[in-house]
């Protein structure tokens, strides 16, 4: 197992706690987990990511890496394109949670829906299935560089989520970009007083600029 990485300056991730995911969504298409669904909404995960990668079937790593987990850290688990199998049901989600983890992204399906749902546990994924994986020694890797859902993700970096999907940051991508998503949220807000009023929605958001004239 590698070392943990350092865990994201809380300041930092306090900037990405009350803006959205999808604005983040307008400006980049790079860091974004496409499809996987959270397990609940309305649902906030910001943390720190804590990586494995697993065989398919051999689900060894995810457990040794949960023993590990600190407060505010997210496990982020690629299953090396099994989409089938389950590597995080109830004990492992209690498991995660109790630790302090602030959430789960798994490149995968999960288990134990009704068992889970009270935990609270906020986690993203492809589903539930019954199929599970199995504790078998083979191989598996914690804290390296993992693909999730299309997005690169290195341990250490920042895991954003909300009701609408998940997206990961490094730190140094982060910095001021909590304002920024703040400033295009909040620009909307007169927008909408005049759309109340009869304005235009094209008008604000530049479509009319393309529309065709006689």
């Amino acid at each position: 197992m590698n070392d943990m990485p350092e865990q994201v300056d809380p300041q930092l991730l306090d900037e990405l706690r009350d803006v959205c995911v999808s604005t983040l969504g307008h400006l980049r298409d790079h860091g974004l987990a496409l499809g996987l669904q959270p397990n609940r909404r309305p649902i906030k995960v910001v943390g720190t990511a804590v990586t494995v990668r697993i065989p398919h079937l051999d689900s060894t790593a995810v457990h040794l890496a949960v023993d590990h987990l600190r407060p505010g850290d997210v496990l982020v688990v690629d299953q090396s394109g099994d989409h089938a199998r389950s590597c995080f049901g109830g004990l492992v989600s209690f498991s995660a949670k109790a630790r302090g983890a602030a959430g789960a992204v798994i490149d995968g399906s999960i288990n134990d829906h009704d068992e889970t749902g009270p935990y609270d546990f906020p986690v993203f994924s492809r589903g539930y299935s019954p199929l599970t994986t199995r504790i078998g020694g083979i191989e598996g890797a914690i804290n390296v560089p993992v693909t999730i859902a299309g997005a690169v993700v290195n341990p250490g970096d920042v895991v954003f989520g909300d009701s609408d999907g998940v997206a990961f940051l490094s730190p140094e991508d982060v910095v001021g970009l909590g304002e920024l998503l703040r400033g295009k949220e909040q620009a909307e807000a007169p927008a909408r007083e005049r759309i109340l009023s009869g304005g235009s929605l094209a008008e604000f958001s530049g479509a009319l600029a393309h529309h065709p004239r006689d």
